[in-house]
This record gives structure tokens, sequence and C-alpha cells, in this order.
């Protein structure tokens, strides 16, 4: 019997059952490792739940939406898709789609639940208006689902060469589905984790949830105006998609550091570290009591 090869999986003379297997264990490791479609977006919907339990459902969200997306598309590249979902051109066409889904949620925060309208603003929630909005449940999945659509070495991995290895069309949608299973799993243990995370922070309740909302809301807006640049420069020259250096890693994501890892790093993480900070500045001014 074959070996489970998660670096190069088209070794192991994949069956059924170790393709699937493959699938799952690297949607895991894909759920650890940061990028467009991981934790570095969940966390701001996390942050944003304030608790364990919220964290953790932001993650579930988030991953199901996603694992649908992987199976659709999982689908589509056993019928010679595989080559057009992974253009360039249309990876950053959907950094643009996943940027402007942030900046929305992002603004829908730190508008207090006013969403625009041509000519007037239109308040959600009316008792809410000095505080942060909470971004419905619902946007999780909408993120999810439309993130998915982005594609790296993992997803490029599970459209030529394990929905390949099903042999029957009506089979063909399992590897998306059990790589988005896999993700599914890490990704509700970091929402948890992140969501403990700002739930412990030394702030009284109402000042706890100030920072959570502002902070996601200004990661989210600022993040997803990155995204959108840097989707907008993609198209113009979809060359910047070959940018990569070379760690020596043997994981994926993490043995190149390409445009969507370096997004993250030098564009994201920033981001959340001045949203943080300015969050809680100003909530220990607005809520004196808090330490």
């Amino acid at each position: 019997m074959a070996d489970l090869n998660l670096w190069n999986p088209g070794l192991a003379g994949l069956g059924v059952g170790l393709a699937l297997a493959t699938a799952f264990f690297l949607g895991m490791v894909h759920g650890i490792t940061p990028d467009e479609h991981t934790w570095p977006i969940t966390f701001n919907y996390a942050i944003g739940s304030y608790s364990v339990r919220g964290g953790f459902r932001a993650g579930l969200l988030f991953s199901l939406a996603f694992t649908l997306q992987r199976a659709i598309a999982s689908e589509l590249a056993y019928f010679a898709m595989s080559d057009f979902l992974a253009g360039a051109r249309w990876n950053f066409a959907v950094y643009i789609v996943v940027g402007a889904v942030m900046a929305a949620s992002g603004l829908f925060i730190l508008r207090k639940g006013r969403v625009p309208h041509l000519f007037h603003s239109h308040a959600l929630d009316h008792e809410a208006r000095d505080e942060p909005a909470a971004l419905p449940r619902y946007m999780p999945l909408v993120h999810g689902f439309l993130a998915g659509w982005g594609t790296g070495a993992f997803a490029i991995i599970v459209y030529t060469v394990l929905a390949p290895a099903m042999h029957h069309a009506y089979l063909a949608f399992l590897p998306g589905l059990l790589f988005g299973l896999g993700t599914t799993v890490t990704q509700m243990l970091l929402g948890s984790l992140f969501g403990g995370w700002m739930a412990r922070r030394k702030l009284d309740g109402r000042a706890r949830v100030y920072v959570a909302r502002k902070m996601a809301g200004r990661t989210l807006s600022g993040g997803g105006v990155s995204f959108m640049l840097v989707g907008a420069l993609g198209l113009v020259d979809p060359g910047l998609a070959s940018l990569s250096w070379t760690t020596g890693l043997r994981v994926h994501n993490l043995a190149h550091l390409g445009v969507g890892l370096m997004l993250v790093v030098i564009l994201l993480v920033p981001i959340a570290g001045y949203a943080f900070w300015k969050s809680v500045r100003e909530a220990r001014q607005r809520f004196p009591a808090s330490p």
C-alpha cells in the first residue's frame, strides 16, 4: 500500500481511499498555515465575537462555506476546469471580491450597523448607534464561500491530483469536501483560541466588546482595501503572481513566500496590531473603570 505523501501526493500511486485521506490531512495543514482564506481572516470574526464559543462558531461557519466551495470546485476540476481556476488573473479577481466583502464588513461594524444607501444611511440597530455593531452571523459564511475560490498550492493539488484520482464524476467532489472538513477542524480550534484570547483581555464587559468589535472592523476594513489594491495590481500585471521567495520548508503555503502570504504578513498583521492598540486606547478613555 502506498504511503501518505502530503508534499507530493502524485508520487503515492493514489487510490480513492488514499486520495481522500490525503485531502483531509492537507486540509488540516491548510487551516494552520496562514493565507488569504484561513485563520488570518477568521481571526477577525473570532475576535469580534469576544468569546470561545463565538470564535468556535466563526471558524465553523467560515470553514463550512469554504468546504462547500471546495467541493464544487473539485467537481469542476474533474471536468478539466483546473487551468481556469488556477489562472493568475482569476486569483487576483477573487482578491478584489474578497477584499470588497472584508471592507464592507469592517465598515458595517465601524458605522455602528448603518449601511449606506444612495442618498441616506439606515441604522439596522437603532439602540446601538453609539457602539460598534456586531456583524450578522451569516457573514463568515459569505466570506468563506467567496474566499475559497482563490487558488494556491493546496487548491492546485486538490484540483489537479486528488480530484482526477476519483476516476468517476460522481465522486469528484469528495476531495474538495474532505479538504474543507480538514480545514474546518483546525479553523474551529483556532477560532476558539482567538475568541478566548479576546475574552481574557483585562477589560470590563463593555470595554471588551468595544475593543473586539472596533479591532475587527478596522482590521477588516484595512485588510479589505489592501486585498483590493493587490488584486487590481495583479489584474494589470499578472506577473505579480510569480513573485515568491523560497524558504526551504517542505510545507505547502510556507515553502514559498508568495503574494498571498506576503499580503497577510506585511499588511494584515500590522493592521491588526495597530487596530488592537488604538481600540484599547479608545476603550480606556471611553470606559475609565477598565484597568
